[in-house]
């Protein structure tokens, strides 16, 4: 069974050329070489990106979404005697919640607290990633520029 498995194999995918028909051996030179063109890697272009450019928004905890909207991130801190900004780092924003973090109640908290701290509406704040978890996107869809919510953050944290 194995043998004519096998049989079956060397016939179908390598087909067997008599060395001495020229016509055979021609047909096979030309298909090796359009197999060879179409199977090869393409070659890497050295020339570009030689100096890549500096990234658009520095980084920090405050950035720009392709999307034209601003993403903050957080690292909440539920279950505080009152909501405040602990710090801001160049990884994220701590932000201490005085609401339990069961039922999406510290997600609210925290949506409401920003809002009033960037003096938006809070339509214009959303929570976009990390429901459950402590650190947190948090999505601006406002009219403000990074540095101001930087300004407005880090003054809310040092007052």
């Amino acid at each position: 069974m194995q043998s004519q498995i096998l049989g079956f194999v060397r016939i179908s995918f390598f087909p067997l050329v008599h060395p001495s028909s020229s016509c055979s051996q021609t047909r096979l030179t030309r298909k090796l070489t359009l197999y060879s063109q179409y199977n090869t890697m393409p070659k890497k272009d050295k020339t570009s990106k030689s100096n890549p450019k500096p990234p658009e928004t520095p980084p920090g905890p405050v950035t720009k979404v392709k999307d034209g909207t601003i993403a903050i991130a957080i690292h909440a801190k539920p279950g505080a005697k009152q909501t405040a900004i602990t710090d801001v780092s160049e990884e994220a924003v701590g932000v201490a919640i005085a609401a339990p973090p069961t039922d999406g109640e510290a997600n609210a908290e925290l949506v409401r607290y920003l809002s009033k701290v960037l003096e938006l509406k809070k339509s214009q704040v959303s929570l976009d990633k990390g429901s459950k978890s402590r650190e947190k996107v948090i999505k601006v869809t406002a009219e403000i520029s990074q540095e101001e919510i930087l300004k407005k953050l880090r003054t809310e944290a040092s007052g």
